[in-house]
């Protein structure tokens, strides 16, 4: 699928995976199924409540892993 987006959970990652990183693979993932990597100006703000809405669950599905073994945890 998106090859610039990478594993954002243990032991992919050795610490907890960052708002930033949650943010920029959210943006990948819109940008690969828009089609766009920057949308036009009337397009912007769906744009943009995709990236949030991405980001949101992504983050939420790292909450709510239990990667066994890892002991690690995101602090939201």
């Amino acid at each position: 699928m998106c090859r610039s987006i990478k594993t954002l959970r243990p032991p992919a990652l050795a610490e907890e995976a960052t708002d930033a990183e949650i943010r920029a693979a959210a943006l990948q993932y819109v940008r690969k199924i828009s089609g766009f990597r920057a949308p036009a100006a009337h397009n912007r703000e769906v744009f943009d409540r995709a990236v949030d809405a991405v980001a949101a669950a992504t983050a939420e599905l790292l909450d709510g892993l239990e990667v066994r073994g890892a002991g690690v945890r995101r602090a939201g």
